[in-house]
């Protein structure tokens, strides 16, 4: 397969990774009235993709770096502990109990694809404890092995911050899902600019890539996981 159809695929939300099952904190800030309409939605997106979008795709492109390292003799491996860092440095960034569960738990869910897809990629170098590595890691990984680019990688990370947001937008406030295609076509060159930001920073140290936070954001994915009755799992 080309690499800009894995691209494609990767990219896709019916890729069985489990992401049409989440709203990106959406359905809280729709309880809470916070997202009403399209004019509301495109400012949360925007809102997710420099916070959430720029974390999530600087740490796959660094992972995307990891996976380029040679394997060594020995129980470390240079990936692995280098996977390892990254795991311990977007756990501190990810404040919210609750959305540290969530990347894990998608990380787990896309890393059963790639195992399938790809079963000669080095996913063991992954770190399993606590609940497996976080999902960005794993996207890494899956792109490195697809063959694509660190920058790809980032533009598939960022991407799918604002999409499945955007998706369950349709369904939690009943919008036109023309007009919110619109908005994501509108929001093009700035998921473009975070990509391109993010790929620049994974040459950095783990503790040096970007920490974007969005403490609303967290408050409401706390307020979400004691819900017993909700459409999406975050």
């Amino acid at each position: 397969m080309a690499t800009s159809s894995l691209l494609l695929l990767l990219a896709d939300g019916r890729f069985p990774a489990g992401a049409h099952a989440h709203s990106g904190g959406l359905e809280a800030a729709v309880a809470a009235g916070r997202v009403t309409d399209l004019a509301s939605l495109e400012a949360f997106l925007a809102g997710r993709l420099a916070t959430a979008g720029l974390v999530g795709a600087a740490f796959a492109a660094a992972a995307h770096r990891a996976a380029l390292v040679a394997d060594a003799a020995g129980p470390a491996t240079p990936r692995s502990a280098a996977l390892a860092r990254l795991d311990a440095e977007l756990d501190a960034r990810t404040a919210a109990p609750a959305l540290r569960a969530v990347s894990r738990r998608q990380g787990r869910a896309l890393l059963r694809a790639g195992r399938a897809i790809w079963p000669d990629a080095p996913f063991h170098d992954l770190p399993t404890e606590p609940g497996g590595a976080h999902q960005p890691l794993v996207l890494g990984l899956l792109c490195a092995a697809a063959g694509l680019s660190r920058s790809e990688t980032a533009t598939v990370a960022a991407y799918a911050t604002v999409t499945g947001a955007a998706s369950a937008g349709v369904r939690l406030l009943g919008l036109d899902p023309y007009r919110v295609q619109a908005l994501l076509v509108g929001l093009a060159d700035a998921c473009d600019g975070t990509a391109a930001e993010a790929a620049r920073a994974a040459d950095d140290p783990p503790e040096r890539l970007p920490a974007a936070a969005a403490p609303l954001a967290d408050i409401h994915a706390e307020v979400h996981a004691t819900w017993e009755v909700r459409l999406f799992a975050s």
